[in-house]
């Protein structure tokens, strides 16, 4: 192990690897949003639309000519698939055998959460594969052939469970209406089915990690993931790749060893510094809160979950990195009816960094991410601290 880099250069990688270092880096239209969702590894998709949902908004900060109808047909044309990753998300087509053993422990789990009648299961997987895909809406008012009636709710929580269990897919979407239909009939055929041992599991996911990060941790690897078969076969992983040269292990102070891609370890002198990002709080590079804090010193919690009285900055923050620091957040809000975008309180928390360094890119960026929330006009309720206001005062005109 050797110790040749700084945090500084850690960040740098990771926001080239992330698509963040420079506009169009994953390149433009839909090809770039195949392209992005390829290198990230995944996509979360989230329900919250307080302002533009996390997918879209993840996707419009890497692509510049981004637009919402681009996933809907990346799907519809067998490119990518919904399922969990630790959450649910888009993910590349090509890796629906590593889905497989999920869908397995699912399809098992007699205790699982969606909890629903196998007759109901049966009627509904009848039903989609005699009739076609289906919405939970469908349901509504459907009867079968003998003249049990099903209620809605129950026939939903099947269709979530079939999804989940890998007998359906979704097939498309209508904002957040789910159309599902049969795996056969969705999953292209050259597709691999084959069901990946727990050493492919643990080697495609390092992988996937070091190409979304360009470095990693054991860690962050195995976040949120249970299991000692899982642990060892990542550390044998990383064992061959370094072995192999394609990987090195490093050392960083105050951070665990690293595990790095060989090829990113002597160009990091190369790399641009985004000028200035509004980040989703789902975005990849903000969704692991411990490697966040870790890497860039800062301290993010989504607090919509939260009572009122407990959140510190607001219900829905997003993130502000300018360069490769960030330096606060902000909390937001569309008024779609009003088409009006509200900063209802911008915290500015890094004051090292001048704010005539950063506040007009600052400003074009809102004006734009309004834009990309179909807003015609932004007011600003609030600025913490309160004495940096007169900075954007007519934020609309400046």
């Amino acid at each position: 192990m050797k110790e040749n880099l700084t945090s500084a250069q850690l960040r740098l990688i990771t926001l080239k690897q992330q698509g963040l270092s420079t506009e169009s880096s994953f390149g433009d239209s839909k090809s770039g949003v195949l392209t992005a969702i390829s290198n990230l590894g995944y996509l979360q998709i989230d329900t919250i639309s307080v302002v533009e949902r996390a997918h879209h908004h993840t996707l419009w900060t890497r692509i510049p000519d981004y637009k919402s109808t681009f996933l809907d047909e990346l799907v519809q044309e067998k490119k990518i698939f919904e399922y969990w990753f630790h959450a649910a998300s888009y993910l590349p087509i090509d890796d629906f055998r590593f889905a497989l053993p999920q869908m397995e422990q699912i399809k098992k789990d007699k205790k699982h959460y969606y909890k629903v009648d196998p007759k109901v299961m049966r009627y509904v997987l009848d039903t989609i594969r005699e009739e076609g895909p289906k919405r939970a809406r469908d349901f509504e008012s459907k009867k079968p052939t003998n003249g049990t009636w099903w209620e809605w709710k129950p026939a939903k929580i099947a269709l979530e469970r079939l999804f989940l269990q890998g007998d359906l897919m979704i097939a498309k979407r209508e904002a957040m209406q789910k159309t599902f239909d049969l795996t056969e009939r969705v999953l292209p055929s050259v597709i691999n089915t084959q069901m990946p041992t727990p050493f492919e599991i643990a080697e495609q996911l390092t992988k996937t990690y070091l190409k979304a990060y360009g470095f990693t941790t054991m860690g962050q690897i195995t976040h949120l993931k249970t299991g000692s078969v899982l642990k060892k076969n990542v550390a044998k992983v990383l064992e061959i790749m370094c072995e192999q040269g394609s990987v090195q292990q490093i050392v960083v102070e105050h951070m665990p060893p690293v595990y790095i891609l060989t090829e990113l370890l002597n160009n990091t002198s190369l790399i641009t510094e985004p000028t200035t990002l509004l980040l989703s709080p789902f975005d990849n590079l903000i969704i692991h809160r411990d490697r966040l804090q870790q890497l860039f010193d800062f301290n993010f919690r989504l607090e919509c979950y939260l009572p009122k009285e407990k959140r510190q900055y607001g219900y829905f923050c997003l993130p502000i990195l300018y360069k490769q620091n960030f330096i606060g957040r902000v909390d937001c809000k569309v008024h779609r009816k009003e088409k009006r975008l509200e900063l209802i309180n911008l915290h500015i928390e890094n004051h090292n960094i001048q704010i005539e360094e950063w506040v007009a890119p600052f400003i074009a960026l809102i004006k734009r991410f309004s834009t990309f929330n179909s807003c015609d006009t932004i007011t600003l309720t609030e600025v913490t601290p309160k004495h940096l206001s007169s900075w954007f005062k007519n934020i609309n005109n400046q």
